[in-house]
């Protein structure tokens, strides 16, 4: 699959920050002719967190070459030199393309072959641009800084791989990343953070202590839940249905299967058919009672064409897919049952499980995977009721940010294209319009900190993706609240207004907490592994200094009391040092220890530990096990 390309519209919403980088990456490619005049140079862009440029050259480049590409850099950068830029027929672009004075230094023998490929690509009514620092003029649209000299602090951090234009049909060329600040102070911050992020890598902590595993004979990108996984999962459905039932949202079950006619009625296919997982085929038709054998997996190709007819009578007539998402399956509940105005704002909320055919390269941990259980509900309104709904949504976002101590959060606004309604947006130009205004106008509003970013809306309408950053500082894409004009049209959806006409609702698809596997991945970098005392896999766990049977048939009754209150106890009875015991429970990052010996028995205290904060000193038993419920009820951060 090739990149998209960015249209000039798109550049010119570049921010400050991915200006700089952008004007890094010229800098960077001028660098590297300084060294090696043959290199032959593809594409440039800033990226989140830094910038590349991909580079075709017989030497291959690695790390041990950054610091002399580096000197070059800086003498570019103590140059000072103006970013000129030039617009030029297309004529004019080519002829340069063919002397080899795109992305170089000067007219070379060999033309720039990529650089010529764009040319060919851009459109006919779009202008072309050059951009001069020093001798180095690239075919480039922009936007850069004023100067050379503008550019502050900078690093080269890796070397890639990659396929010219993402496609794995055309030459493999070299990748070099870095990233750029304006100061050396936000250079030293952001490394400090990527080193502190590899202590709480969600893979590292969550094998260490045991949260999830992923195991080659299940396959990739499909992860299972330890106990002290599934436990913070119970907590966060807990959360979220406690939530959502004050919302008046009602729950409702449907399964994780359905016949391919659904999905083409949905317009997921073929829409989103290179994102689902193969079709199944039913080859027989099933006598009652029996069982079923006819399942088979559909050749790739039939995947790939996934909106052709089937054949009525065939062996594949009958087509299954894993389900991709709960939407299609929640409006044939809305559907179900004749609905009036009375009945909206109908809320449907699900933990639906869902599968994905993510591309194997692009599985990370519990960040991408094939397999999710998310956070979904479907909201059906009348358009009077859009946006207080939609504030509502809103307000449940803000209150869980709140909640889990997300202080810096982003709302990406995306809009469609309108030069690909048919295509890649469903070919309603007007609904579009309107609902996007009205998206539009609800954030405003109510005062939301957003950015609208044009041509990633889904298919059906627009969407906003909640990104959202850690206690350290790294951007995490989380959540996603979407609007849909479309669907509910395909599925016949109707409500009888106050003059017993039919109408159509709008719908509104959201997930405060993503998914299971995406949030969980988030919270254990957000906290360390450190969780809050309600979300702890362990919340507490009693160690006994000595093994005197009185003395273990006392902290055995307080394992009792606590696991009688619905808390995640244990107890480490071994014959241990409390050292020891101590140790291991701080490194399984147990929240609370109740340390208990023969003369806190006879005193009837606790001495209560808190895990990074150390010795709290004793309580009473009643007294400890009360703020533990309390702290637990009130989910104190």
């Amino acid at each position: 699959m090739e990149e998209e390309r960015k249209t000039p519209e798109m550049r010119a919403q570049m921010t400050e920050i991915e200006r700089l980088r952008h004007s890094t990456a010229h800098v960077l490619a001028t660098a590297i002719l300084k060294i090696w005049p043959e290199a032959q140079f593809a594409a440039g862009p800033p990226v989140d967190n830094g910038f590349y440029y991909d580079v075709d050259l017989p030497h291959r480049i690695s790390p041990e070459d950054f610091e002399k590409i580096e000197a070059e850099m800086k003498k570019e950068i103590k140059a000072n030199h103006s970013f000129e830029r030039m617009e030029v027929s297309r004529d004019e672009a080519l002829e340069l393309g063919k002397k080899g004075r795109l992305a170089a230094l000067t007219d070379r023998g060999q033309p720039s072959k990529f650089k010529l490929d764009i040319i060919e690509n851009i459109p006919a009514d779009e202008k072309i641009s050059l951009y001069r620092n020093g001798d180095f003029i690239d075919l480039c649209a922009g936007p850069h800084v004023m100067r050379t000299g503008n550019i502050g602090a900078f690093k080269l951090t890796s070397v890639a791989s990659a396929y010219y234009k993402g496609d794995e049909k055309k030459p493999q060329l070299q990748r070099i990343y870095g990233t750029a600040f304006k100061t050396k102070k936000e250079l030293d911050d952001y490394f400090a953070m990527l080193e502190e992020a590899k202590k709480r890598d969600h893979r590292k902590l969550g094998r260490e202590l045991e949260i999830f595993v992923l195991d080659d004979d299940v396959g990739p990108g499909l992860p299972m839940w330890l106990p002290r996984g599934a436990a913070i999962i119970e907590e966060l459905e807990k959360l979220a249905k406690e939530t959502e039932f004050a919302a008046g949202y009602q729950r409702v079950r449907t399964p994780h299967i359905a016949r391919e006619t659904l999905y083409k009625k949905s317009g997921h296919l073929p829409y989103y058919a290179e994102s689902m997982f193969p079709p199944m085929a039913l080859e027989d038709r099933l006598p009652s009672l029996s069982r079923p054998t006819g399942f088979q997996p559909v050749e790739e190709s039939d995947r790939q064409d996934a909106d052709r007819p089937s054949q009525a009578g065939s062996p594949t007539s009958d087509r299954y897919y894993l389900k991709a998402m709960n939407c299609p399956h929640h409006h044939k509940l809305f559907a179900a049952v004749p609905r009036s105005y009375r009945d909206l704002p109908l809320r449907l909320a699900e933990y639906g499980t869902c599968y994905r055919y993510e591309q194997s390269g692009e599985l990370f941990g519990l960040m991408r995977v094939r397999s999710m259980q998310m956070n979904d509900a479907h909201l059906y309104m009348t358009p009077e009721q859009f946006e207080a709904e939609f504030n509502a949504v809103n307000e449940m976002y803000l209150n869980y940010f709140k909640l889990f101590g997300i202080e810096k959060y982003l709302m990406r606004f995306s809009t469609h294209d309108p030069s690909k309604l048919g295509q890649k947006f469903v070919d309603e130009p007007e609904l579009w319009k309107q609902t996007e205004a009205m998206t539009r106008n609800v954030l405003k509003n109510s005062g939301i900190n957003f950015v609208e970013v044009p041509n990633e809306a889904a298919f059906y309408g627009p969407k906003i993706d909640v990104q959202a950053w850690s206690a350290i500082g790294r951007e995490f894409s989380i959540a996603t609240n979407q609007v849909d004009f479309a669907q509910p049209r395909r599925f016949d959806l109707r409500y009888k207004d106050r003059d017993n006409v039919d109408k159509v609702p709008l719908c509104i698809h959201r997930a405060p907490l993503g998914t299971h596997e995406r949030f969980v991945g988030f919270l254990i970098e957000h906290y360390a592994g450190n969780f809050p005392l309600w979300l702890s896999p362990e919340q507490v766990r009693i160690l006994t200094i000595g093994d005197e049977p009185q003395l273990l048939d006392y902290s055995g009754a307080i394992l009792d009391e606590l696991r009688g209150h619905q808390l995640r106890a244990e107890i480490d009875a071994s014959t241990d040092k409390i050292n020891g015991k101590i140790q291991r429970a701080e490194q399984m990052k147990v929240h609370t220890m109740f340390v208990i010996g023969k003369r806190d028995m006879e005193a009837g205290v606790i001495s209560v530990r808190v895990h990074g904060r150390g010795n709290l000193g004793a309580k009473s038993r009643g007294e400890a096990i009360a703020d533990i419920l309390s702290s637990i009820k009130e989910r104190r951060s």
